[in-house]
């Protein structure tokens, strides 16, 4: 299971820290991604990392902004996002997949475990 937290209320460039929790004693073998959907748009790519932490991507949108981290000791993946701007502002969900966490994937139908998202909102 995963749990997404650290969501909130925040005014445009302002930062933020959302956290996955992985439960489960394998949470490292998987790669871990960070989805996010608008209020009348589809889910999208934001991050994802590598099982072991040492490969990444980034939406284009996000990319200089963002950055992905994961602490496999205590279960758990951060997302740092910075220079918050009111299109940021999302349900951020996160998920996993065991299949993707060396080569990585932007497609949400990759991932086999989903967080319940957690409400960033951003206003400018």
């Amino acid at each position: 299971q995963l749990q997404a937290s650290g969501g909130g209320l925040v005014q445009a460039g302002d930062s933020l820290r959302l956290s996955c929790a992985i439960s489960g004693r394998t949470g490292s073998s998987y790669g871990v991604g960070w989805f996010r959907q608008a209020p009348g748009k589809e889910r999208g790519f934001v991050t994802t990392i590598s099982h072991r932490g040492g490969n990444t991507l980034y939406a284009d949108s996000v990319k200089g902004r963002f950055t992905v981290s994961r602490d496999n000791a205590r279960n758990m993946v951060y997302l740092q996002m910075n220079r918050l701007r009111s299109e940021d502002t999302a349900v951020y969900y996160c998920a996993a997949s065991l299949a993707y966490s060396v080569v990585l994937t932007r497609q949400a139908e990759r991932y086999n475990y989903w967080g319940q998202g957690t409400q960033v909102t951003v206003s400018s």
